[in-house]
C-alpha cells in the first residue's frame, strides 16, 4: 500500500459530528457507515462533492458538517472507491490510520438534490441486503 504523494492541499471530512478546530478525528470510534463497527481507518477526500456525500450519508441525527482536515500521518488511497469503483481515484478518496486534525469548517455548501440522495440511499440499502459492507 503506497502513501499519497503529494497529498492534496485541501482535504475534507464529511460527518454529523460536532467538532471544533484543533480536535482530532481518529480511528477506533464507531463508523458512520455499515454495521457501526469500530473504524480502523479515518476517511478524507480532496473533493467537496465526496465530502458532501460523506456527511449526507453519515449515521446519526446531528447537523451535516464538512470539516477541512490535516492528516497527522501517512495517507493512502481508499480501496473502497479507488480502482474498484472509480478508476484513477477521481473522487480523491483517501484513508489514514492516524488522526485527522480539524483545521476549519466549510460554512456554506449545497447538498445533492433530494432525488439523487434518495437513489444513493436506496442503492446502499440494496448492498446491505446483499451483505456488502460499505466501509472496510
Amino acid at each position: 500500500m503506497a502513501t499519497i504523494d503529494p497529498v492534496p492541499e485541501i482535504l475534507y471530512h464529511g460527518t454529523r459530528a460536532d467538532l471544533r478546530v484543533g480536535e482530532l478525528i481518529a480511528p477506533g470510534y464507531t463508523s458512520n457507515y455499515g454495521a457501526g463497527k469500530a473504524a480502523s481507518w479515518v476517511y478524507l477526500t480532496g473533493t467537496l462533492d465526496a465530502a458532501i456525500w460523506g456527511c449526507e450519508l453519515a449515521a446519526g441525527a446531528g447537523r451535516e458538517r464538512i470539516y477541512i482536515v490535516a492528516p497527522t500521518g501517512p495517507v493512502f488511497d481508499d480501496p473502497n472507491l479507488t480502482d474498484q469503483k472509480f478508476a484513477g481515484n477521481p473522487t480523491k478518496s483517501y484513508r489514514s490510520r492516524d488522526p485527522l486534525r480539524v483545521v476549519g469548517e466549510v460554512a456554506q455548501w449545497e447538498g445533492h438534490p433530494p432525488e439523487r440522495l434518495k437513489d444513493m440511499q436506496e442503492h446502499l440499502a440494496r448492498l446491505k441486503e446483499q451483505g456488502v459492507e460499505a466501509i472496510d
